[in-house]
């Protein structure tokens, strides 16, 4: 190197990537898979939120929770009495959610661009609730509360917003 120049640096911002080809026949990625995969096992999460709020959360796991939040205090049993809500709409609510982030995690692995985006949004306003209620409210985000949530979210707006899978959920559309 020369000492009279100084070191090139790097920018600081990918430059555009060319488009990708149209390839109907593309192997699904990886990171399309995983996003589905991702919105499933949120599915599944909520879902067993749901039974233990409704049913309670043995001593043993209540245990575990604690011990995984750090500080050793094993958390309080919520149970439905704490929301205020009849068991039949929590169940109504939860069953539609359930089925919802199903019906997307479906969508997802078999390439849909629109449900790509729609869980990319949703995920996005999910991320954003988490924290201005950690902001302003002094939510605190641990293992019993939205951690579990907000990391499935945030993995599953990695995975979505690859390239890899914007290019498979957009190989049918037809380009100018």
């Amino acid at each position: 190197m020369n000492a009279s120049r100084p070191p090139r640096k790097r920018a600081a911002f990918e430059p555009l990537a060319p488009p990708e080809e149209r390839n109907p026949r593309m192997r699904r990625p990886a990171a399309t898979v995983a996003g589905g995969v991702l919105v499933l096992l949120r599915a599944l999460s909520g879902a067993v939120w749901g039974a233990a709020v409704l049913f309670g959360l043995p001593p043993w796991l209540r245990a575990i929770a604690g011990f995984a939040n750090g500080d050793n205090i094993i958390p309080a049993e919520d149970t439905i009495d704490d929301l205020g809500l009849p068991p039949e709409v929590f169940v109504g609510v939860l069953g539609v959610v359930f089925l919802v982030q199903v019906v997307f995690g479906i969508l997802l692995l078999w390439g849909s661009n629109a449900a790509r985006v729609i869980v990319m949004i949703v995920s996005t306003i999910s991320i954003v609730t988490a924290f201005v209620s950690w902001w302003e409210v002094g939510a605190e985000i641990t293992v019993a509360t939205t951690l579990v949530t907000l990391a499935l979210d945030i993995l599953v707006l990695l995975a979505l917003s690859s390239r890899d899978a914007a290019a498979f959920a957009r190989r049918n559309e037809k380009r100018d």
